[in-house]
């Protein structure tokens, strides 16, 4: 598919998944946190049955989402059975946040593809940065540390995401001090470059929009879907190396993280970003469809992603 550029418009608007957030996800993890690490990981999965069958059963806007999406992942309708254990997985994810985020890696069986490419990458002194989606676990990434003392990851986001953020850490680990660089603030991009001129990864995930930024047309699971170009386009300006990441749960106490090179801007002058941002983006939807497929309960995004956003017009 040719790539088509467009505007989202509608300033003031929210996006879909903004005006309708994943129900549950801090508090299911600030209630878990009281009785994971007291009680265990075997003994404290118990009750994410439970809470799964309650978000299966009373959230029908987010199961009628689940249940397209899997449609389209799997290219079938899917059983009961597995649109429940999508939202199962989910569950897993946040709740095994409380012992990755206390760095109590040996509890899980951790396998890595890629890995040689960020220790290359590490090795050279230059930093990328890595774009990840709403899906399996950006904390088992921080696993990545325990193998290499000194690599440093920093985290772009919105401010209000921000401050959840630094709040759940607070309650689970008041000793865990991420590096979140703020969106939306004049000055982002230069403390985004700071962090790369020091040789740090900084981390963004580029599935979502907030309703009022550019967007472009890409082919996701064979429909047409809009992503954000910001994040490609400051790597663009950045002149740096974009990677895919993602940390993929994969049943008991198994994640799998995996690295893809998407793009290169290095070598990128001003007058062909435009070009290489789009192709960009196509690569980073093409990886993203590869492991929708083949890990389709890491997926995320529960609401409308495929959605139309309102006021879309040509560039």
């Amino acid at each position: 598919m040719t790539p088509k550029t467009v505007n989202a418009l509608q300033s003031r608007a929210k996006a879909d998944w903004a005006l309708h957030r994943e129900r549950g996800s801090n508090a299911l993890l600030r209630i878990m946190a009281l009785i994971s690490l007291r009680f265990g990981r075997t003994l404290s999965r118990i009750p994410l049955y439970g809470i799964a069958i309650y978000f299966f059963l009373f959230a029908p806007g987010a199961r009628r989402h689940s249940l397209r999406y899997l449609r389209l992942a799997l290219g079938r309708r899917p059983r009961a059975r597995e649109r429940f254990r999508q939202i199962l997985c989910f569950a897993t994810t946040i709740h095994d946040r409380v012992y990755l985020i206390n760095e109590q890696f040996d509890k899980f069986n951790i396998t890595l593809d890629g890995e040689a490419l960020v220790m290359a990458q590490s090795d050279s002194g230059i930093g990328a940065m890595l774009m990840g989606a709403h899906m399996g676990s950006f904390e088992v990434i921080h696993s990545l540390g325990k193998r290499r003392r000194g690599l440093k990851v920093a985290m772009a986001m919105y401010e209000e995401n921000a401050r959840k953020i630094n709040a759940t850490l607070a309650a689970i680990n008041p000793q865990a001090v991420p590096d979140i660089v703020p969106l939306g603030k004049l000055d982002a991009m230069l403390h985004i470059a700071e962090r790369l001129r020091t040789g740090a990864f900084v981390g963004v995930l580029a599935d979502r929009t907030l309703g009022a930024e550019p967007v472009q047309a890409v082919t996701l699971l064979g429909q047409t879907a809009y992503l954000p170009t910001g994040p490609m386009r400051a790597a663009a300006i950045l002149r740096c190396p974009v990677y895919f990441m993602a940390g993929l749960y994969r049943g008991k106490n198994n994640y799998h993280v995996v690295f893809e090179r998407v793009a290169d801007f290095s070598a990128t002058l001003a007058e062909g970003r435009h070009a290489a941002v789009g192709a960009a983006v196509e690569r980073y939807a093409a990886v993203l469809d590869q492991y929708c497929r083949s890990d389709p309960y890491n997926w995320f995004n529960f609401h409308d992603f495929w959605r139309t956003p309102r006021g879309v017009s040509s560039e």
